[in-house]
């Protein structure tokens, strides 16, 4: 069925509207919902900040973002001036309390005309400072009094640290019900992230050797090749650990690791991650030590282009203790797992930009094969790739064709362009559907970002008291520091990445 059938009238109240995650995500996102029939015959999409703008001076702003942007391309006259008719734009300054009260009366005014009630979604596409600010004006202009029409999604990141994550998780929790906050992580949207749990628990074959007696260890890595652009001063203070592993990767770890959910119920499947996260072993200062790496990248070429080192980005510190790689061994003590290493890497400048997740099985108990066949012999590998390609690959020995028994990997390929013709939706549009359904199956719950936090503190803890010696330690167009080379070999693995498809002529 057509969920928008399902969707009832929607007002967004976005804040921080005539910024970047607007332009780029948010309003491309709701446009192709809008074009795909996905977005109910009522709803509203008011747009706030403290910049001045007329309504039309807002749509225009946003439709060039949308041109630029969205997936399904550039904006057709029909269609967009019947979607522009449901934005407009209210100037506010997020401290005016006053001026929440303008946003009560444009829901009341909609909710007349519509002559229903609708659900009110307040996103705060804002920087983190401002979240306590105006989630409390909210709460105190009673936009969010109805508890099963109203919801407030906030982006990440989710606290600096756990202290500041459980205070903000305390502060929301006194004005709204859990049922109502929505912390957006845009990985989990992610069609081959989805993908994970179909793939695990619809397939029969797949369960009974998903345990440690028959993996090996599994990988998950997240690499790119940009460096940290304008984003400088945000990201010295932040860093790869906090930017992305304590968020995304630990995420695509509890995907691969949690225990089968009785229900697709949304707080059954997270009530199933955060017992991966509570049953992760903990760090102690020797752990830290042996099974973490840490790096930040030097100046060189990147595809033809020379390109500075981090300490010579703009709003970066000329001597920033700030790591732009972070590699950590972990283990999860429970039945399923215990003893399998789970290897995570993060890092900017790197020579690939790829998300792909690794599941490397053991290798057979005996090979019957003589060693002269067996040359290019690899242990079976689950390949998940989740961007730039969206595949999943089971890696297999065959025999090759010919008259000698020689063996070599051969892949068994689901590839998403191959086998669907319709392109896959954003990772924003299938999260901000959700958000309208009422459905938190892909949001994080306040006790999962909590229990993610207290697993990196020790980390986070002993690397910020502790000055690098070596920054920067890898060089950019790189596959990191050899430190972390060293994290893996000493088990007798190698960092698993995609094979450089050759350029089309």
């Amino acid at each position: 069925m057509n969920a928008s059938l399902k969707c009832e009238p929607v007002i967004f109240i976005i804040f921080g509207a005539t910024g970047d995650l607007n332009q780029r995500k948010l309003a491309p996102a709701l446009y192709n919902l809008y074009l795909d029939g996905w977005l109910p015959e009522h709803f509203a999409i008011i747009g706030t900040g403290r910049t001045e703008f007329s309504d039309e001076d807002f749509t225009a702003k946003l439709q060039e973002g949308i041109d630029q942007f969205s997936r399904s391309g550039k904006t057709k006259k029909a269609q967009w001036e019947a979607f522009s008719k449901h934005l407009s734009y209210q100037v506010a300054d997020a401290k005016d309390t006053g001026s929440y009260k303008l946003f009560g009366e444009r829901i009341a005014q909609l909710n007349a005309e519509w002559q229903v009630e609708a659900n009110v979604i307040c996103y705060l596409a804002v920087s983190p400072s401002f979240f306590e600010t105006i989630a409390t004006n909210i709460h105190k202009a009673g936009l969010a009094d109805n508890r099963e029409r109203t919801r407030i999604v906030l982006e990440k990141p989710f606290g600096h640290d756990l202290e500041t994550a459980q205070s903000l998780n305390g502060l929301l929790r006194g004005m709204f019900s859990e049922q109502q906050i929505y912390r957006i992580d845009h990985y989990l949207g992610k069609e081959t992230v989805q993908n994970i749990m179909a793939f695990r628990f619809a397939n029969n074959i797949l369960e009974p050797i998903w345990n440690r007696n028959y993996i090996d260890h599994v990988q998950i890595s997240v690499t790119e090749q940009l460096g940290v652009e304008e984003r400088g001063d945000y990201y010295d203070h932040s860093g790869a650990l906090r930017d992305m592993i304590q968020n995304h990767l630990l995420q695509l770890l509890c995907l691969v690791a949690m225990e089968p959910p009785i229900s697709f119920n949304a707080d059954e499947v997270r009530d199933r991650k955060v017992d991966v996260l509570r049953a992760m072993r903990p760090f102690s200062p020797e752990d830290v030590r042996m099974n973490t790496v840490r790096g930040q990248y030097s100046g060189g070429w990147m595809q033809g282009t020379e390109v500075a080192g981090y300490r010579e980005e703009p709003k970066v510190a000329p001597d920033s203790n700030t790591e732009t790689f972070a590699a950590i061994k972990c283990f999860i003590d429970n039945w399923r797992w215990q003893d399998v290493p789970f290897y995570v890497r993060s890092g900017k400048r790197m020579h690939q930009t790829a998300s792909v997740i690794s599941i490397q099985f053991k290798d057979v108990p005996h090979k019957v094969f003589p060693s002269e066949t067996i040359e290019s012999w690899q242990q079976n590998r689950l390949v998940i790739n989740i961007q730039p390609e969206m595949s999943i690959r089971l890696q297999l020995q065959a025999k090759r064709p010919g008259l000698d028994m020689l063996l070599n990997t051969v892949d068994m390929v689901f590839d998403y362009d191959g086998t669907y013709a319709s392109p896959s939706p954003e990772a924003y549009e299938t999260l901000l559907l959700d958000t309208m359904l009422g459905d938190q199956t892909l949001f994080m719950r306040g006790d999962q970002v909590e229990a993610a936090w207290e697993l990196i503190m020790p980390i986070l803890s002993s690397w910020q008291g502790r000055k690098s010696i070596n920054f920067p330690n890898y060089a950019a167009d790189s596959w990191g520091p050899e430190a972390a080379e060293a994290l893996i070999a000493r088990d007798g693995f190698h960092w698993f990445s995609l094979p450089t498809k050759a350029k089309q002529k």
